[in-house]
């Protein structure tokens, strides 16, 4: 066995993104939110989002052979509103390796924030680049990385052919980075004008010539079905969950 083909959904909106999104609208160094990464829930948005991935789910040419999911709630949640009701014997892993990146001291600031409270890391962010800043008990996207070739190398030959993952923004386009064998400078360069918005599918088919992108980000199915598009993109220093 092995995976010809993987959907990678990002969890629908969620209540640490619109936390993030209006501390920085505010221009608050911090963010409002007191509930564990881990647990952060889906907002009311997040909710018709992930309900709106049913419709897509519906319409796929080919069934699901397995699911991998983050263990964080978000995506969990958001994996458990798109089956809905339907009797499934489709296995289910969940791993954390695929959980979001860990932002360490970082973590529950905005731009504001790390300038204010931590300048050092700004400084040591903007020396290092995004790709190999590590903030102190966080990880960098090298970090995250690392642990995403250790379960893709463990799953990508033993898993069936047709495999749907829900996970974070940063973890999708690390995959991408993996997959699609990006240099450094590619990554940078293609997350600086893509964005990875919650509850789109982005797809990546293995052909002869190695792995293909097929789709990225598309919210055609939120569209269809009357869901809000939000984007929420993931920062260099913040936290956005």
């Amino acid at each position: 066995m092995a995976v010809e083909r993987l959907w990678l959904i990002r969890h629908g909106e969620s209540e640490g993104n619109v936390a993030a999104s209006r501390a920085e609208h505010d221009g608050s160094p911090v963010i409002a939110l007191d509930t564990r990464d881990s647990d952060v829930e889906l907002s009311p948005v997040g909710v018709e989002q992930a309900t709106a991935l049913r419709a897509w789910v519906d319409s796929l040419d080919v069934p699901v052979d397995e699911y991998w999911v983050s263990p964080y709630w978000r995506a969990r949640q958001t994996l458990a509103l798109a089956l809905g009701d339907r009797p499934t014997s489709v296995p289910t892993l969940i791993d954390e390796r695929l959980r979001d990146r860990e932002l360490g001291i970082l973590d529950l600031l905005t731009t504001r924030g790390v300038q204010e409270l931590h300048p050092e890391e700004a400084a040591r962010r903007r020396h290092l680049g995004k790709f190999y800043h590590r903030p102190p008990g966080g990880e960098s996207w090298a970090d995250v990385t690392l642990r995403l070739r250790s379960f893709l190398g463990e799953r990508l030959d033993a898993s069936p052919a047709t495999v749907l993952v829900v996970a974070h923004d940063a973890v999708i386009m690390l995959v991408l980075y993996v997959l699609l064998r990006m240099t450094e400078a590619e990554l940078l360069a293609f997350s600086a004008s893509h964005t990875v918005r919650n509850a789109s599918v982005t797809e990546l088919v293995r052909t002869d010539d190695g792995w293909k992108l097929a789709t990225f980000s598309s919210v055609d199915h939120l569209a269809a079905e009357g869901a809000d598009i939000t984007v929420h993109s993931g920062g260099d220093d913040v936290h956005h969950a």
